[in-house]
């Protein structure tokens, strides 16, 4: 039996850019949503909050002369992009899925509804959620939080092209610890660039672990679901 019977999959633009680094490298759109099929066969409900940094990061606009309340509503306009993408590939594959927007594209996905959204997660299907919060100055990843806490999700899962959380920033220290756990407090205190800071707070607050993993490695997707000790999970360990 899974340890996770329902979480959101945070997955980022870059994830779906492939080798390319930049739109959709179609081969790897593939092969990320048979592992999101596969881990829904285990009898996991899964909702996905998708980024859009492979197409623009709103925060990387604005450091180019883009005021920032615009260059963020670009970046989630483009995470509608990738949100239509997946949820074509997984419905090829017979997997029911629905994307639900924060900002308003009436023709090509539904309104949030938290109620509704349950009831099509308990039905064994994928929800997609596109726009982050739908608000300027937050993350994707404080969108998948929030919505971690509204559907009442066991966990975050934060895919990425890292193996989880190191003590140092391993690409430039060879000696980086990696670590197979850690707290919300000490995750701030050490300002992660794996996950945003806004995001880790909340989920601290709200009491929802984070497990950070690498995306990449085929099939970790099903373990950590099933609670092998993959990737790093941040939560309160004092009061476990």
């Amino acid at each position: 039996m899974n340890t996770y019977r329902r979480f959101l999959l945070k997955l980022s633009g870059e994830l779906l850019s492939g080798e390319k680094g930049f739109g959709i490298d179609w081969e790897t759109l593939d092969w990320i949503t048979e592992e999101i099929k596969e881990t829904l066969n285990l009898g996991c409900q899964i909702g996905i909050v998708i980024g859009g940094g492979n197409f623009i990061r709103g925060i990387d606009s604005a450091t180019h002369g883009i005021e920032r309340k615009r260059a963020d509503y670009m970046g989630m306009i483009a995470t509608y992009l990738n949100a239509i993408a997946i949820e074509d590939f997984l419905e090829k594959k017979g997997v029911e899925s629905k994307i639900y927007g924060s900002l308003g594209l009436r023709n090509a996905l539904d309104t949030y509804d938290s109620k509704e959204v349950l009831s099509f997660l308990k039905e064994g299907r994928v929800t997609i959620f596109a726009g982050g919060t739908g608000n300027p100055y937050f993350s994707t990843d404080t969108a998948a939080v929030l919505k971690a806490s509204e559907l009442k999700a066991n966990a975050v899962f934060k895919a990425t092209k890292v193996d989880g959380v190191f003590d140092k920033d391993p690409a430039i220290h060879k000696d980086a610890k990696f670590l197979n756990q850690i707290s919300y407090l000490d995750a701030i205190k050490m300002r992660l660039r794996v996950i945003d800071l806004t995001a880790l707070s909340l989920a601290m607050e709200l009491c929802i672990p984070i497990v950070v993993f690498n995306m990449k490695v085929r099939g970790n997707l099903k373990k950590v679901a099933m609670g092998e000790p993959i990737g790093t999970i941040i939560r309160d360990w004092e009061a476990v």
